[in-house]
C-alpha cells in the first residue's frame, strides 16, 4: 500500500492555490528587478552595527550589485561558473553575492569560520573560477588547493560602471546556489538549487507568512546556510521588504533593532539566549518569530510564550529549503513543525506500531540533485520526485507534523525502538534542565544503552530527572545513565553533534 501524501495547503492560504504560481515569474532576479525598478528609492537593507546608518536604497543595490557583476565578468567569471562566497553578513558581501548571482554565476556559500581542511574540500569539489572569501588565510587556502582561481576580499572595491549585457540571464533550470550539506552523517555533499527551486522556496514562505513590503526582518542568521540565506534574505527582496543585517548574533544586538521591525528567524540556540536576557518580552511587538534548523525545544516555546512570543517553528533541509511550517494565523503547537507549505507533499513511509516513520517530501523547491554525485542522489530521491529525508516523523489526524529524530539516531535498546527527540521532550521539563541530547552507547547487554546528556539549570538534580522519567516514560525508554556536561557539542546551525555524545 502506497503512504498517504499530505498536502494541507490551506492552512497556510486564504484563497486558491496553483503550484505553477510560485515560479510563475521564472527566477528570483526577475521578481527583484521588478520591485527595485519600481521603488527605487525604497530603503532594502541596513548596517545592524550602525542603526542611525541611512541604508542603502533598491536603486543604489541594483547599481551596486550591477557593478559587481561586471567586476567578476572583468575577473574572467562567466555564466555558471562556481563562486565560493563566505565571510560574516554584510553589506558588502551582500553585494557581492547578488552581482555573481545576477553574471548567472553559482554561488557556493561557505562559513566564515571555514577551515582549511573544509575549504580545501569544497574548492577541490566544485573547481571554482573565483573566490569572495573575508580572510586573507582563506583565500590562500583556496589557491593552495587549486592555483588560478580568482580571490578577492567582500570589502574589496570595484568601478560604479555596469554591463547590463550580462545582467539577469540566468534561465529557471539554470544552477544558482550549491549548499553543502552540514557533514552531521559523513562528508559533506553539495545540494544543486536552480533559479527555479529558490523562488518557489521564496515565493511559498511569502504566501504563508504573508510577508509584506512593509516588513522589516531583523536578519542575525549566518547566511552560508539556507535558513539566512534563501529564508532570510532572499525572501526579504522577494517580497520587496527590507532587512536589518546583524553580523554576529547577540541579544543585545536582535533586541535593540526591535523597535522598527517586525519579523526575527533564529535558530533555538538564539532564542535560548533571547529568552536568558530578561529582555525577550520586547520580541512580542514583532508579529512573527520564526525557530527552525534544529528542534526548538517545547520548555523553551512556552518559557517565549509566557513573555507574549509564540514563535512559529517550520522545518526544512539544505536539499528541499522550506518544506513545513506551523501555520501563521491558527494553533501553533510546541514540538511540532506544522503542515507542508503551498507546493510541496509530505508523507511518513514504512511508519511502525507508533506510526513514527521517515518522512519523504516533494515539491518546486527541491534541489536538482548533489554535485557530481548522481550515485548518492539516485539513492535519495525515488523516480516520482519524493526525497528521502532521513528524518524520523509521524503525522496526526490534522496533519500535522511532529520530528521524532534522525533515523541514524533511531535508539535500539533489548529489541524495542526508542526515539530519542520523546525521551528529551520529557527531560527537558525538569526544573534543573537547560538542555539534554539522548544517545544510545554501545552496550554488551542491551545492544544499546539510553543515557542522556544534561546541561543543568542550576544545581543538577540527577536523581529528580530520573524519577520525571520513569513517571512518564516506558522503563526501555529511561536513561540508563544521565550525564551533567557543561555543554553540548553543536555545529554553526545549532544542530546537536550526536556522535561527538561518548
Amino acid at each position: 500500500m502506497q503512504p498517504e501524501k499530505v498536502t494541507e495547503w490551506h492552512r497556510h492560504l486564504s484563497g486558491p492555490f496553483v503550484i505553477d504560481d510560485l515560479t510563475a515569474d521564472g527566477t528570483l532576479l526577475r521578481v527583484w528587478s521588478a520591485h527595485w525598478d519600481r521603488h527605487p528609492e525604497q530603503i532594502v537593507l541596513r548596517d545592524g552595527r550602525d542603526p542611525s546608518s541611512p541604508g542603502v536604497t533598491a536603486g543604489v543595490l541594483e547599481q551596486r550589485t550591477a557593478a559587481a557583476a561586471t567586476a567578476l565578468a572583468a575577473a574572467g567569471v562567466t555564466a555558471q561558473d562556481r563562486v565560493l562566497w563566505g565571510g560574516h553578513p554584510s553589506l558588502d558581501s551582500i553585494v557581492w553575492l547578488l552581482g555573481a548571482l545576477r553574471l548567472s554565476a553559482v554561488v557556493v556559500p561557505v562559513s566564515a569560520r571555514v577551515t582549511a581542511s573544509e575549504l580545501t574540500y569544497v574548492t577541490e569539489d566544485v573547481n571554482p573560477s573565483a573566490a569572495i572569501l573575508e580572510r586573507a588565510e582563506q583565500r590562500s587556502w583556496v589557491t593552495s588547493a587549486q592555483p588560478g582561481v580568482v580571490t578577492m576580499s567582500p570589502s574589496d572595491a570595484f568601478a560604479d560602471d555596469a554591463d547590463r549585457r550580462v545582467l539577469d540571464t540566468a534561465r529557471p533550470h539554470d544552477d544558482a546556489l550549491i549548499v553543502y550539506t552540514s557533514g552531521t552523517t559523513g562528508r559533506p555533499k553539495g545540494a544543486v538549487h536552480t533559479h527555479r527551486s529558490l523562488l518557489a522556496c521564496v515565493q511559498a514562505i511569502r504566501l504563508a507568512w504573508d510577508w509584506q513590503e512593509e516588513d522589516r526582518l531583523i536578519l542575525a542568521l549566518p547566511l552560508f546556510h539556507v535558513h539566512g540565506l534563501c529564508a532570510g534574505l532572499f525572501g526579504t527582496l522577494a517580497a520587496g521588504a527590507s532587512a536589518v543585517v546583524v553580523d554576529r548574533f547577540t541579544p543585545e544586538r536582535v533586541l535593540d533593532a526591535v523597535g522598527e521591525s517586525t519579523m526575527f528567524f533564529g535558530v533555538p540556540t538564539m532564542y535560548h539566549r533571547l529568552a536568558e536576557s530578561g529582555r525577550a518580552t520586547e520580541l512580542s511587538s514583532l508579529r512573527l518569530c520564526v525557530s527552525g534548523s534544529a528542534p526548538l525545544p517545547a520548555a523553551l516555546w512556552h518559557r517565549l510564550h509566557d513573555e507574549g512570543v509564540d514563535v512559529l517553528e517550520r522545518y526544512g533541509m539544505s536539499e528541499t529549503l522550506l518544506t513545513l511550517s506551523n501555520p501563521l494565523r491558527g494553533a501553533r503547537r510546541p514540538g511540532t513543525v506544522g503542515f507542508p507549505l503551498p507546493g510541496t507533499e509530505a508523507r511518513i513511509v514504512r511508519p511502525d506500531e507508533a506510526g513514527v516513520g521517515e518522512l519523504e517530501v516533494r515539491g518546486p523547491s527541491s534541489c536538482r540533485g548533489y554535485w557530481e554525485r548522481p550515485a548518492e542522489t539516485a539513492a535519495q530521491w525515488d523516480d516520482d520526485g519524493w526525497f528521502a529525508t532521513g528524518d524520523l516523523a509521524s503525522v496526526d489526524a490534522e496533519g500535522a507534523f511532529t520530528i521524532r529524530g534522525r533515523l541514524t539516531e533511531l535508539i535500539i535498546t533489548g529489541g524495542h525502538n526508542v526515539y530519542p527527540a520523546e525521551v528529551e521532550a520529557v527531560l527537558s521539563r525538569h526544573p534543573s534542565v537547560r538542555e539534554v541530547a539522548v544517545v544510545g552507547l554501545e552496550s554488551e547487554e542491551w545492544g544499546e544503552s539510553v543515557t542522556a546528556f544534561v546541561v543543568a539549570e542550576g544545581s543538577p538534580d540527577v536523581d529528580g530527572i530520573a524519577r520525571l522519567a520513569a513517571r512518564e516514560l516506558a522503563p526501555y525508554k529511561c536513561p540508563r545513565e544521565i550525564r551533567v556536561v557543561a555543554e553540548l557539542p553543536r555545529n554553526a546551525m545549532g544542530k546537536v553533534l550526536r556522535r561527538q555524545l561518548t
